[in-house]
């Protein structure tokens, strides 16, 4: 009887090594899809022209590089940014041409396989707070232009500060499991029935703008839902939603003028919505800089993306005396600028009533907005904008959830209430 159960355990014991090296196995390969031939690279001898230096400087600012690569008050493109990240702080690199500490001793290839690979110049494996699950489709001609630019702008020593994840998200070993499951690099395919402008607002939207970074969500090990593409996604470490660009009820753009997408991205603001939070980031660092022909198709490409139903809210009606109170705090506190009926004032202050930003079923940004103040970016189409003080100091969170409460159901709006568990988590957001 020993000898038989000693028989079966080396026997299960077998065959766990077994598969655990079949595993292995699996991983590493899956690791190495679509990678490039390194071994026959040789350093760049070739100078870039000047129009492959002005065409990636261009596309650094699409892509925008400069804000996760640009330290607060540091030196461009020299690294040291932290980014939140739910496992941690993940420190942007390098990209100066320094030899020593930047990318000065890359050639294309290895650029183009960080883009492409997610690999660093020396091999290892990069987080994908580093975009490459959408910097893959970037065509090999846009690549060798942003590693153009990148090689004239001046080179700055400073060793890039290394990231403070947790364990085990902290090893290579764990990113190689997490590659193999939720990463394929994959290039850019044209769609050949449709036009070259919805192709190019696709490749944009898809890849160099990597929009669907912030407008997906993300399972609980940081991947994007790949079956729910651009469908909205919470941004946990700001504190803010980026809501569904395929919901009419939310971002979704099917069926609207093409011109209020162009608005919204070149200047900040459009008929009926501004742009707010880290949008507001991405207007004032990347998309006012667009040309109107990329802007243009990606308004076009988004306009043709499958819209959603517009759910229906199911919450109960404001109870009657929240109502009461959030009415009195808005005739004191908003009305003077938004108007007694919700209505703003066009292209000054923004209306309240028949607004998705107000009726969406997320509430985060109205609260973030609410407490800590709303300001549409600064733009050439828009220099000088409008913006809304912050009411978290003067409000506390019960007056805060009146009066969004009252405003999420009034003059027509349909809406759930807010409650002051939702003030206070917002209030506690790092950003």
């Amino acid at each position: 009887m020993t000898r038989s159960l000693w028989r079966h355990s080396a026997w299960i014991g077998s065959l766990l090594v077994l598969v655990s090296a079949v595993l292995v196995v699996m991983v590493v390969v899956l690791n190495q899809r679509d990678e490039p031939d390194m071994h026959a690279t040789v350093p760049d001898s070739a100078e870039p022209t000047m129009q492959q230096v002005e065409r990636g400087a261009y596309l650094a600012r699409v892509g925008n590089c400069r804000s996760c690569h640009t330290q607060p008050g540091g030196a461009e493109y020299a690294g040291g940014k932290g980014i939140a990240t739910p496992f941690g702080v993940v420190y942007g690199g390098n990209l100066t041409p320094d030899n020593k500490t930047g990318i000065g001793g890359w050639n294309a290839d290895q650029f183009w396989r960080a883009l492409h690979n997610g690999r660093s110049g020396d091999g290892r494996l990069l987080y994908p707070v580093f975009p490459y699950p959408q910097f893959t489709r970037i065509t090999r001609a846009d690549s060798d232009a942003l590693f153009a630019f990148l090689r004239t702008v001046p080179a700055v020593e400073q060793a890039n500060r290394p990231h403070a994840l947790r364990w085990p998200y902290s090893s290579q070993v764990a990113l190689a499991v997490w590659r193999a499951l939720f990463f394929q690099p994959v290039p850019f395919v044209p769609q050949a029935d449709q036009s070259a402008q919805w192709n190019r607002g696709a490749y944009l939207v898809q890849g160099l703008g990597h929009c669907a970074a912030c407008h997906s969500p993300r399972n609980a090990l940081g991947a994007l839902a790949a079956a729910e593409p651009l469908s909205g996604g919470d941004m946990p470490e700001q504190g803010w939603y980026a809501p569904s660009l395929l919901d009419t009820g939310e971002a979704g753009v099917a069926g609207g003028p093409a011109a209020d997408s162009v608005d919204l991205l070149k200047t900040g603001v459009s008929t009926h919505a501004v742009a707010s939070g880290p949008m507001a980031e991405v207007v004032f660092a990347s998309t006012q800089y667009w040309s109107d022909v990329d802007l243009r198709a990606t308004a076009t490409y988004l306009q043709d993306l499958p819209p959603t139903p517009v759910a229906e809210m199911e919450g109960a009606p404001v109870n009657p005396q929240v109502a009461q109170r959030g009415a009195g705090l808005y005739k004191h506190q908003c009305a003077q600028c938004h108007g007694e009926q919700g209505q703003g004032a066009p292209g000054v202050y923004p209306a309240l009533a028949a607004n998705r930003a107000v009726t969406m079923g997320h509430a985060t940004n109205l609260i973030q907005v609410l407490v800590r103040g709303g300001f549409a970016p600064a733009t050439a189409g828009n220099p000088r904008p409008y913006g809304m003080p912050p009411f978290g100091h003067t409000l506390n969170n019960r007056e805060l959830a009146d009066v969004l409460s009252y405003i999420r159901q009034a003059w027509g709006n349909k809406a759930t209430e807010v409650s002051e568990l939702e003030i206070l988590r917002a209030r506690d957001s790092r950003h």
